[in-house]
Parts: C-alpha cells; sequence; structure tokens
C-alpha cells in the first residue's frame, strides 16, 4: 500500500468573549512552502477488495449527500463529492464553531445547539490541505469507505471550496487564508484546480476582503455568491439575519463588475409553501439589475435542500419546480441557468 460581524484573528491574541462563542485567532506560519511540503501522518486507506467495494457501492445520488465536514481526524478540511461540481470538492471548513452571520433556515448546521469552541490554526489547516489533496489527486481517497462508491466520471479533483459551518468572509485576515493556500494549490493540485469561494456576499465592501477576491481572481478563483430571495419580506424570511437585503445586493454588483460570478440559490418548500410566482419574478429582476449595473453573472444555480434542514418545516422542491423557476429566470434576463434537484 502506498501512501500519497467580523471575527478577530490576530495571531497569539487572546480572543474576547462574544455571548456563548468565542472569536478564533488564526496563528500564520510564516515559513508556508517549507511546511506545506512537510506532511505529517499522511492517511493510508489499504484499497477494498471486490466484497468490500460492492458492500460499499451505492448510487451517484447516496454519494452527493455524504456532505459530512468531519473527515478522519481533521478539523477543517474534508473532501466532498458535489453534485454542483461534478467531482471532487475539498472543502475548507473556517468556521467549526458555527458561527455566522446569516442564520438561514434551509442550512444544515443547527446553529440552536452548543459547539465546541476552536482556534483556527493555520499550520494544522495547511497540512491538513495538503493531505486531503495528495489523497484525490493519488487516487487514494476511493479506497475509503465513504468513497469507494463514487463513479469513474466524478473521481476527479474540481475545486478547493471555502466553506463550511458559517460565513468564510468573516475573518480579518481572510486575505491572508487565501494568499497561503493558493501557495499550497500551485504545489499540490493542477493549474485547472479551481479555488471557489462560497459566499453570502455580506462581507465583500471589506478592504482586505477586497483584498482577498483578488488574490483569488489571480488562482483560477471562482465566487458563488448566494442569493435565495427577490424581496426584502422573503429575504428575511429565509436568511434571518440583521444585514440589509441592499447591502447584499450592492456586493454582488460590485463583486460582478470586476469578474464574472456564479450565484448559487437555493428554493424549498416553506411550511409546505414553494416561492410564488412573484418572489421568483422579483429574484429574476435583482439578477437583471446586476447585469444592467454591469455586472457579469456566468451562471444561476437552481437547487433546493439535498440533506435534512435544522429546520423541520423546511422541504425540497421537486425538480419540476425548479425547472421551471430556471425557466422563468432564462427567459427574463437571458442568463444561463443550472438545476440541481
Amino acid at each position: 500500500m502506498e501512501c500519497v460581524g467580523e471575527r478577530s484573528v490576530h495571531a497569539g491574541q487572546t480572543p474576547p468573549m462574544t455571548g456563548k462563542y468565542q472569536q478564533m485567532p488564526i496563528s500564520v506560519n510564516t515559513n508556508t512552502t517549507s511546511r506545506l511540503r512537510d506532511i505529517p501522518d499522511r492517511k493510508c486507506f489499504a484499497p477494498m477488495n471486490r466484497d468490500q467495494s460492492a458492500n460499499s457501492a451505492g448510487t451517484t445520488a447516496d454519494v452527493f449527500r455524504q456532505h459530512s465536514r468531519l473527515f478522519e481526524d481533521n478539523r477543517f478540511v474534508y473532501p466532498v463529492v458535489s453534485r454542483r461540481s461534478q467531482g471532487v470538492s475539498v472543502g475548507v471548513n473556517l468556521n467549526p464553531d458555527k458561527v455566522c452571520n446569516f442564520d438561514c433556515i434551509y442550512c444544515q448546521v443547527d446553529r440552536r445547539s452548543e459547539s465546541e469552541t476552536q482556534f483556527v490554526e493555520m499550520d494544522q489547516l495547511l497540512a491538513e490541505l495538503t493531505q486531503v489533496l495528495q489523497l484525490v489527486s493519488s487516487g487514494e481517497l476511493f479506497n475509503h469507505p465513504k468513497f469507494a462508491s463514487t463513479p469513474q466520471h466524478l473521481r476527479r479533483l474540481n475545486d478547493i471550496a471555502f466553506s463550511g459551518d458559517g460565513e468564510p468572509t468573516t475573518f480579518r485576515n481572510f486575505d491572508e487564508i487565501i494568499e497561503q493556500a493558493a501557495r499550497g494549490r500551485s504545489l499540490h493540485a493542477a493549474a485547472e484546480v479551481r479555488m471557489v469561494l462560497i459566499t453570502n456576499a455580506s462581507m465583500f465592501h471589506r478592504p482586505h476582503v477586497q483584498r482577498g477576491l483578488s488574490i483569488l481572481d489571480s488562482n483560477n478563483g471562482q465566487i458563488w455568491a448566494k442569493l435565495d430571495a427577490g424581496t426584502e419580506d422573503y429575504y428575511k424570511l429565509i436568511e434571518r439575519t440583521k444585514i440589509p437585503f441592499r447591502q447584499i445586493l450592492d456586493n454582488i454588483r460590485d463583486a460582478a463588475k470586476l469578474r464574472p460570478i456564479v450565484i448559487q440559490s437555493l428554493f424549498m418548500n416553506v411550511n409546505d409553501v414553494p416561492p410564488d410566482d412573484h418572489e421568483i419574478a422579483e429574484f429574476a429582476k435583482r439578477l437583471g439589475e446586476v447585469v444592467a449595473a454591469g455586472g457579469k453573472i456566468e451562471l444561476v444555480q437552481i437547487y433546493t435542500v439535498a440533506r435534512q434542514p435544522a429546520e423541520s418545516f423546511v422541504t425540497a422542491l421537486t425538480e419540476n419546480q425548479l425547472q421551471n423557476i430556471a425557466m422563468q429566470v432564462n427567459s427574463t434576463t437571458g442568463l444561463q441557468t443550472a438545476v440541481y434537484p
């Protein structure tokens, strides 16, 4: 077998308490390149025999549902097979404490429960990123029981995605995180592997986030900006945040004026009621306003809940309902859409 609000993040600073959560500082390693090449405790998975592989086999849909943000003993980096990436996405969870400035009703993270406060340790995050990138690139990841049933056409590394249990742009040194992760990508992944930021766009107006987005642009990066509503009332119902809807729309517009972005839009039943035609029409209008202001939208992803949300009153739309939304958006705006039921 072969082995292959804003949050304070100053290194060494004792983080203040904010309610029941403690903010998470990041200790930045200045000798990044040498650290990335020194990979401790590299994971090895024994190849499964034919019987074991058959027992692990499942459908493609089963593989897509496995989006746990815990992998082996890792705290920050986890691989998933993504239906939207159509391949393996290596997730970077900068929010293991579940702190987020949104509390979306469809989120699978239960923010009502206590969670262990953890520090984001840059050395450990980078070591985990290196380790998982090598597991995917070598193919050894697919010897792991969770990934053994992955179809051949999905056994490719598509991207490194900054997402997780909260909003990744809430760190003051978000730009440093992106920069050091980009170095890891250049050492351990092919040039075509994307760096994807999955975000609610709430912090795009902050200078350090703008610097991080510029670094992302220089490293085959892509922004997936969340927009799930067309009206203020529906936005408040779905996102449950104090951040104004106008701020989100302005940030999306300004980011899209600098580079093409992807809009990710999750629609669902709320107490068995889907978004009505007026809401979808207003949603399409918001997208049209971004384009009219000079913004570039590469794709609008239309999807629904695929895993159990924290709120039981949220349920998935049918594929036909999603297709109808996509057709309405396309006919109104001319933008390319993709449906993920």
